[in-house]
């Protein structure tokens, strides 16, 4: 807008003097001569001696230049016009001319043109004072100098002379502030206008923008439609800040205190508007005045159908959508939840059970799908009925459910309970067109902690009880320790796991670690997981041991470390410089070709070390220092890193490991189930990454599974975690999509 104006003054300033601006100058010319009484007489005795005066005054011209460049005010303005391409010598020859033809007794002035073009080149009005009695001056000597002039004669001359300089410099300061008050109407009805169009504009859009002025408190503006939400009033610092909720008040008084600190801030509340709640999005920006907050500009926009889509997004997500239960992922966040309320509460339990309906296949591929989908629901009512409120139940597949029973003090019994009630519900017939049709289920429990400390062990052993539910004919069976690892059932496992790599059943699943200071995805943890035919995912505890037995973990160990670093090449090539981690067993550190198979899989993947880092055991690495030395110094010269996983559960010191070529060590997660509560924990978390600091290592810590134990880690300096608080273990596609919406940044090249 400033501009606008500044190109109106310049482009009049180029143009002829308008007819009204003329007629201005020629009324300025009656009154200037009226109120300085210029007469004949002033008339003849200029023409008496206007030779010598005219004269003399040429000499004038250095004089002139040299209070106009001596002037550093004066300087920088004609510095600027020359270099905006004007000529100063036209300029002051032009006002030397002016001056000049002051003597002559036909005055015809230009002053008030010149005014005008003064106001545009910022010539103020002292300048041109300055200018006039420098003038004077010089006119004044010329008088004096005149030989033979009577002494009437010449005070007469002065006279006139003086008359004529007031006459040149009224009118040229005169036209010069009618000029400046011009342009200032002209900048007032701009802004006028400018102001109505934002106005306008302001009032269309969905955002509310607000300022407060911070140090006197008050609403300095509100947009139309911020006052319109607010139907009780304007009140300082937040406008509406009486209809906030008071749950969503404190969230919003810390976004407050964040933005007077200097720092940008942005929350979602609640406003109470017209008796419906509407969710707001609150954006605050801080001004700064001498590097201190004087003002904070806000924006709200009302993101109540985002909300309301994202809620029913949500609740698809984790819905099942034929019975409208829990499905696998809302699982999986609720048996997440209740271990971390375990952990907090110093090991409550909770029962998990899965459930597969027996012979529905059968009526399900005799009736179809149609009559099976209504059963399945007649099946989910039926559960629901014999369950708490507080229990989950959830569908994971065609036929198979699970419940989660929360915060049971005796589980064996209230499992117990709970599933003969369940297997009492489907003794009654279920109804598909007014044909009576009969199956049961068999079930299988686990209890937490019992037969496992994660979800996924949780599921399976759940899934192996319902397993031998199925083969016993008995109902329900809790998961046995003993029947999990018969003879049997290894043999079995054995003979499926020498196939599953030529099945291709083998796949990764992807940890994040964060690191706390940058709040950066800094690397995944490649987690491999068998995808069995039937028996669904099973965990490494499970097959692991069996897999060394039987002598596969080479082709194991290559499959993984090839398929991880292929997948830090896709990462690359997306934009996303992440390296992946490997746990390397004992068995595959020890064999003598394990270098050359690392150097095979970078290759094959072809990366470089640097998108590598191998997690050996403590136990491991102390087990033999000379040999965990050599193959570390060469794994640093292939530029892959090293860091110790479980540190703290063996039988090493950080002064021993220091003497070996590692780069990271990782606390074990058993030092941080119950970090926030427990002061020993903490007190060995602390001196063990103070340590690590002092030898130079990172230090991670594993098992992070609340913002609690975050805040903990924070303050005592760890630098990266890793556990369900960050993220689960997920599948390639699915660790994409959690990257892609996460709140963490992800490193680029």
């Amino acid at each position: 807008m400033a501009g606008g104006i500044e190109n109106k003054r310049r482009n009049r300033g180029s143009v002829a003097m308008s007819a009204k601006m003329e007629q201005r100058i020629r009324e300025l010319r009656k009154e200037f001569g009226y109120v300085l009484q210029l007469n004949s007489a002033d008339t003849a005795v200029l023409g008496t001696h206007h030779t010598p005066l005219a004269q003399g005054a040429a000499s004038f011209a250095q004089a002139y230049y040299d209070f106009l460049f001596d002037n550093p005010a004066t300087a920088d303005v004609l510095y600027a016009l020359e270099r905006e391409g004007g000529n100063v010598g036209d300029l002051v020859r032009g006002h030397l001319q002016q001056m000049v033809a002051l003597l002559d007794p036909e005055f015809e002035p230009r002053a008030g043109e010149i005014g005008v073009r003064h106001s545009l080149h910022d010539i103020q009005p002292i300048w041109v004072m300055g200018a006039h009695r420098l003038y004077l001056d010089h006119l004044n000597k010329l008088i004096h100098s005149i030989p033979n002039i009577p002494p009437q004669e010449g005070l007469l001359l002065e006279e006139a002379v003086l008359k004529r300089v007031f006459f040149n410099m009224g009118i040229m300061l005169q036209t010069y502030w009618e000029a400046l008050e011009q342009d200032y109407l002209e900048a007032r009805e701009t802004v006028v206008t400018e102001q109505g169009r934002i106005e306008q504009l302001l009032a269309n859009i969905p955002q509310m923008p607000w300022s407060v002025d911070v140090r006197k408190n008050a609403i300095i503006y509100a947009s139309p439609a911020t006052e319109k939400l607010c139907t009780g009033g304007m009140k300082a610092p937040i406008p509406c800040i009486d209809q906030v909720w008071d749950d969503d008040r404190e969230r919003l008084a810390a976004a407050w205190q964040t933005a007077v600190a200097g720092e940008p801030a942005e929350t979602e509340i609640r406003v109470q508007h017209r008796d419906q709640e509407c969710w707001f999005r609150m954006r605050l920006f801080p001004a700064r005045v001498r590097r201190r907050v004087c003002r904070i500009d806000g924006i709200m926009e009302d993101v109540s159908a985002q909300r309301e889509a994202l809620s029913r997004l949500e609740v698809q997500t984790v819905t099942d959508h034929l019975t409208d239960l829990a499905n696998r992922t809302l699982l999986y966040d609720r048996i997440n939840q209740s271990i971390s309320q375990g952990q907090r509460s110093g090991g409550r339990k909770f029962v998990l059970m899965l459930l597969d309906l027996i012979h529905f296949k059968l009526v399900n591929d005799t009736l179809g799908h149609t009559a099976g989908d209504g059963l399945l629901r007649q099946v989910a009512v039926r559960l629901k009925n014999v369950l708490r409120e507080s229990d989950t139940l959830a569908r994971l597949g065609s036929d198979e459910f699970a419940v989660l029973m929360p915060e049971v003090d005796n589980p064996q019994r209230a499992a117990a309970k709970v599933a003969r009630k369940i297997l009492d519900s489907f003794k009654e017939p279920f109804l598909f067109r007014d044909e009576e049709l009969f199956f049961s289920t068999a079930i299988g429990i686990a209890v937490y902690p019992d037969h496992g400390s994660d979800a996924d062990t949780l599921l399976d052993r759940a899934d192996i009880a319902m397993q031998q539910s199925k083969r016993s004919d008995q109902g329900f069976v809790f998961y046995d320790h003993d029947a999990g690892r018969d003879s049997s059932t290894q043999m079995q496992v054995s003979g499926q796991l020498r196939h599953a790599l030529e099945r291709n059943e083998f796949e990764l699943h992807y940890q994040p670690r964060v690191d706390m200071r940058t709040q950066q995805i800094c690397g995944a943890e490649a987690l491999l997981r068998w995808n069995h035919p039937r028996e669904g995912m099973v965990a490494p505890g499970q097959f692991l041991h069996i897999a060394e037995q039987l002598g596969l973990m080479s082709p194991i160990t290559n499959w993984v470390l090839v398929t991880a670093l292929r997948q830090s090449q896709d990462w690359k090539k997306s934009g996303i410089n992440l390296p992946v981690s490997v746990n390397v067993s004992t068995q595959s550190f020890r064999t003598p070709r394990f270098l050359d198979r690392i150097e095979w899989a970078l290759s094959e993947a072809g990366v470089s070390g640097h998108d590598l880092e191998l997690e050996i055991t403590e136990n491991t690495l102390m087990s033999d220092l000379d040999h965990g030395h050599m193959m570390l110094e060469r794994l640093a010269a292939m530029h892959v890193s090293v860091s110790v996983d479980d540190f703290g559960t063996g039988y090493s010191s950080l002064s021993s490991l220091k003497k070996l070529p590692i780069q990271t060590i990782k606390i074990d997660r058993s030092f941080l189930q119950n970090l926030p509560r427990n002061e020993s924990d903490a007190m060995m978390v602390r001196s063990i990454i103070d340590l690590g600091h002092n030898f130079g290592f990172r230090v991670v810590a594993e098992g992070v599974e609340s913002n609690a134990s975050w805040s903990l880690l924070e303050t005592l300096g760890c630098d990266e975690v890793q556990g369900y608080h960050i993220g689960i273990p997920m599948a390639e596609l699915a660790f994409a999509d959690w990257m892609s919406g996460s709140h963490w940044s992800t490193p680029q090249h």
